[in-house]
């Protein structure tokens, strides 16, 4: 070939790859905008809606009483229900699969499994849900319920992401510490999981990220869309001094009552779904803000 041939491919080339950088950063301003005006308007009508009575009072039908009181307290217990139950079991999962597991035919299909587990419409996992967890197992419409629907939701999610982050650990560590005498476990618990660590919580991040704001489940095995109590408290006088009772009783959640507010025709519901809306994004915010900064501080205390 001669030269000016290929001097003339690669100005082609060259060429191709900075239409595509630009493409690229026109589809992510675009993005980016349609996301700060969809925001900037939930923001405009419901910020006056953002009063402290708005935090502490229950739902009512009449618009300018009506408050988030149970269904921020309901999604901040649903989601640590779920986050108990998810990411213990996913963790351990995803280092089974990959540490563990012998490579054969079953593991094979379980992987496969898994993969396409993530795909799947989150209604299939209320269907699955509301057989096992409310009719099977007896637990009812509860936030026990609703925390482990969430949990299998989010649970492919975390043993990708688990695995992933233990395949970007170079051989070499495993090699030297089987080489200065460890055993496997001590290799997974001292080495693999604190390098891992910040692969696993960004997915972590997402999984409860996406969780938090799924409404498909959650109605299908019974939350409530209108509720005018709290669940019991989790702390008694007595001796445990903790109570377990309020992982069986009836809830709601944020994404529940925005729902509930949007279907009413009456504007000042609508400015009470914006305002609900915005608290929602907050909590989101501050869930990611803080797995963030344990990510840093995790990674900045390894020593490679």
């Amino acid at each position: 070939m001669k030269l000016p041939e290929t001097q003339n491919i690669i100005r082609r080339q060259r060429l191709y790859e900075q239409l595509f950088i630009i493409l690229g950063i026109v589809a992510l301003l675009v993005a980016l905008m349609t996301l700060l005006a969809l925001f900037t308007r939930l923001a405009i009508d419901g910020m006056p809606r953002l009063t402290p009575d708005f935090f502490t009072n229950f739902p009512s039908r009449f618009a300018e009483r009506a408050g988030i009181l149970s269904a921020w307290v309901g999604s901040f217990l649903v989601m640590f229900v779920t986050a108990c139950a998810a990411i213990p079991l996913g963790v351990s999962a995803g280092i089974y699969l990959e540490e563990y597991a012998p490579k054969n035919r079953w593991t094979a299909i379980i992987e496969i499994n898994v993969m396409n587990l993530a795909g799947i419409p989150s209604i299939v996992y209320g269907l699955l849900a509301l057989g096992l967890f409310v009719q099977i197992l007896g637990f009812g419409q509860s936030i026990l319920s609703a925390g482990l629907t969430l949990a299998l939701l989010i649970l492919p999610i975390i043993i990708v992401s688990t695995r992933e982050a233990l395949r970007g650990i170079p051989g070499g560590i495993r090699e030297a510490a089987y080489a200065l005498g460890a055993t496997r476990w001590q290799v997974v618990s001292d080495h693999l999981l604190p390098y891992s660590s910040g692969g696993v919580l960004t997915g972590v991040i997402i999984g409860l990220s996406r969780a938090i704001g799924e409404t498909a489940p959650i109605i299908t095995i019974g939350a409530l869309t209108f509720i005018a109590f709290l669940p019991s408290s989790p702390f008694i006088a007595e001796f445990p001094f903790i109570s377990f009772k309020w992982v069986l009783d009836p809830f709601t959640v944020m994404p529940i009552q925005m729902f509930n507010w949007t279907s009413r025709p009456e504007e000042a519901f609508q400015f009470n779904a914006a305002a609900a809306g915005v608290v929602l994004l907050a909590m989101t915010l501050l869930m990611n803000g803080i797995a963030i900064w344990l990510r840093y501080r995790i990674r900045k205390s390894i020593k490679w």
